[in-house]
Parts: structure tokens; C-alpha cells; sequence
């Protein structure tokens, strides 16, 4: 579960990481009092649950109330990668001296915690590790041991701070530790982590929870803004929407996508014995999302029948007031009566997941 950058911060300020003074507001009138009450320059940040939103122009820089009712006004409503602004978070500007990369995640392959620290911050952590991966160290705490604050304040001298910076950086690496274990998080970062005249402080917070933990975090679960139907749903950066009947189909699908040139928009596992129900929700909800241009629906019917998701289609189809290419490949479980139903309504399949993706690719590309 993601959660907004205005809430991570709420949560870390309570774990003892010093943040900027900061509002949440939903109007351009609330961000021009939030900006008096301030008293200084401030930044008017969208709250989006996806990255990049500062070069997608989601990020503005007012000098003075007005600015902020300005800028607040132009923000609300926009989309940013799929995703509507509502609110914004409207937060005092700070005098960056210095920029840090700090994060705790899982690691899979490793069955362990991994932190993450670089004096490169403010940037994609993906890029340096690309560039210059000898900027980023790297350290993997014993879950079954308590970390301790010294462990934390070595993993800050091996960042290669100067010495006076050691001892608050490494309090807020082991904050962010303790802050990581006590929410079950599959990531807490920092980025960046800045120095000022005044101190040390999480100029952004990034907090995704593991879902299967929510029954221990009844507070937090009421903070679910994604996708709360019974199928697992990413966005991603592409522009064809992937949905299949099951994770493996699914992400074999948008391997497909990459093979033939496309970038994939979307993983929507509807998982096995979707009905026609979940199949017109699933393609509504990608369908809903304006990155999509084509969608990609790859159905190998087992539990799930084909003649379910071709009324699916259809029913999305006659209701839908966006109209988006649909490309299906559909095999299976009834698969000659969901071809029947397609072939009847004048909706056009493919029963080779190449030849379904290789079709979704060139659509896509035509319609550039």
C-alpha cells in the first residue's frame, strides 16, 4: 500500500526524523492561508502516488501567498502520469547545502532488510547505481538481531561524511530502520535528505506498506487510496494496458510487449475464475486511465471461462464513453462460445499471445 508524501512525513515526524513545516490543502484558498501561516517562500508539491511528478511539472515554487493561490489553482485537477491531483502539499522552502540518498527495503533475494545510502541525492537512485554505483553503500541489517544506533552511524561514515555529520545522519538511518520495522514496510526512503543551516531534514518521504500486514495497522489501512478490488493492479510508465488471468500470464504478456517494441502501461492480474463482472471492472479501470492507448487483454482460460470475459468485453464496450483499441488474445476453458460472442458483437481476437502482442504494439505505434 502507498501512501501520500503528506502522510509518510506525518508518520515519520512521529519516528523523531525532523521534516519542513508543511500543509495539506485541497483548495488555492487554503494554500494562500497555508502559505501565510508559513511565512516564507514555499514549495506547492502534488500528492500523487507515483514518481517523477517534479520533472512531470508537479512541483511549483511560490515566493509569496499569491504565488501559492496561483500556483495551487493551476495544480488541482491535472493528471500526472495517470493520476489526478486533489491535493497538495504546500511546504517551506529550505537553504539546501547538501543532498543524501537514504532507504530501507526488502530484499528479496537476500530474505533480508537492505539499506541503502548515498551522498548522491535529490536525483533517481536508478541512475546513479547506473553511473556511479561506488556512490551507493549498501548494508544488510540481521532481522532477527536488534539494530543498533552504532551500526547506523557506521553505515553513515561509510557514506563518507564529513565527521560532524555522522552522528544525525546515522540517528535518522536508524529512525528510519525502526520506522521501517514497526509499519511492515516494503520501502521507506528519503530522498533526498538535506542539510541546511538548521540541521538535517527529510526534505521528501516515500512509504509503501505490505498489504498482508494492514490487520496490524487498522490505522493505516483506512489511508488505502489504490485499487481495492480483488486483483492486483500496478501502473507503470508505458502507454498499452496488460491485463491477464493470473501473475505469470501477466507479466509474460508485457515481456511480450517489450519484445515487439511497447512499453507496458499497467499489470492487472484479474487471477483465476475472474467473472464477467471483474473483466468489465478491470478494463474500465485501465480503460479510466488517459496514459492508456491500446489495451492488451491475455486470457488462457482455466477457472476462468472465455464466454465470462467475452461478455465482459462487451458489456465495457456498449458502456464505455472512452474508446480505446482492444486487442484480446482468448483460448481456453468455452473458448469456441467466447469466440462465438466476439465474433457476433464484431470484436476481433487472437488466439497466439504473440501474435496479440505483436498487433497491440503496432496499434500503439500507429496511433503516435
Amino acid at each position: 500500500m502507498k501512501i501520500h508524501e503528506y502522510q509518510a512525513k506525518e508518520i515519520f515526524r512521529e519516528g523523531g526524523i525532523p521534516t519542513p513545516q508543511s500543509i495539506m490543502v485541497e483548495t488555492p484558498e487554503e494554500a494562500q492561508k497555508a502559505a501565510e501561516t508559513i511565512k516564507k517562500s514555499v514549495a506547492i508539491k502534488s500528492q500523487v502516488l507515483v514518481g517523477g511528478r517534479g520533472k512531470a511539472g508537479g512541483i511549483k515554487f511560490a515566493e509569496n501567498p499569491t504565488q501559492a493561490y496561483q500556483y495551487t489553482e493551476e495544480l488541482i485537477g491535472i493528471d500526472i502520469k495517470g493520476e489526478p491531483v486533489e491535493k497538495v502539499l504546500v511546504e517551506e522552502m529550505l537553504d539546501i547545502r547538501e543532498e543524501f540518498y537514504l532507504s530501507v527495503v526488502v530484499d528479496r533475494s537476500a530474505r533480508k532488510p537492505l539499506i541503502m545510502v548515498s551522498q548522491s541525492g535529490g536525483v533517481d537512485i536508478e541512475e546513479v547505481a547506473r553511473e556511479t554505483p561506488e556512490k551507493i553503500f549498501k548494508y544488510h541489517p540481521d532481522p532477527l538481531e536488534e539494530f543498533m544506533p552504532y551500526q547506523a552511524r557506521e553505515i553513515a561514515r561509510k557514506m563518507g561524511l564529513t565527521s560532524d555529520l555522522i552522528s544525525p545522519v546515522g540517528g535518522i538511518i536508524w529512525k528510519l530502520y525502526q520506522i521501517f520495522q514497526k509499519y511492515d514496510a516494503n520501502i521507506a526512503e528519503i530522498n533526498p535528505l538535506v542539510r541546511t543551516d538548521g540541521g538535517i531534514i527529510a526534505a521528501d518521504a516515500k512509504l509503501e506498506i505490505d498489504d498482508d500486514s494492514l490487520y496490524r495497522h487498522r490505522d493505516l489501512a483506512q489511508l488505502k487510496t489504490e485499487p481495492s478490488d480483488e486483483f492486483a493492479y500496478v501502473k507503470l510508465d508505458g502507454d498499452i494496458a496488460v491485463i491477464g488471468n493470473g501473475a505469470g500470464l501477466t507479466l509474460t504478456g508485457m515481456d511480450m510487449l517489450n519484445l515487439y517494441g511497447g512499453k507496458p502501461a499497467t499489470f492487472l492480474d484479474i487471477g483465476g475464475g475472474a467473472s464477467q463482472e471483474n473483466i468489465a471492472r478491470a478494463l474500465n479501470l485501465v480503460i479510466s486511465n488517459p496514459q492508456v492507448k491500446v489495451v492488451f487483454l491475455n486470457v488462457l482460460g482455466g477457472i476462468t471461462r472465455a464466454d465470462d470475459v467475452a461478455n465482459g468485453v462487451i458489456s465495457v464496450l456498449k458502456d464505455s464513453k472512452r474508446r480505446v483499441p482492444l486487442v484480446i488474445r482468448l483460448t481456453g476453458t468455452n473458448e469456441e462460445e467466447g469466440q462465438r460472442i466476439l465474433n457476433a458483437a464484431g470484436v476481433s481476437y487472437e488466439t497466439s499471445m504473440e501474435s496479440a502482442a505483436r498487433k497491440a504494439v503496432e496499434l500503439c505505434h500507429n496511433l503516435e
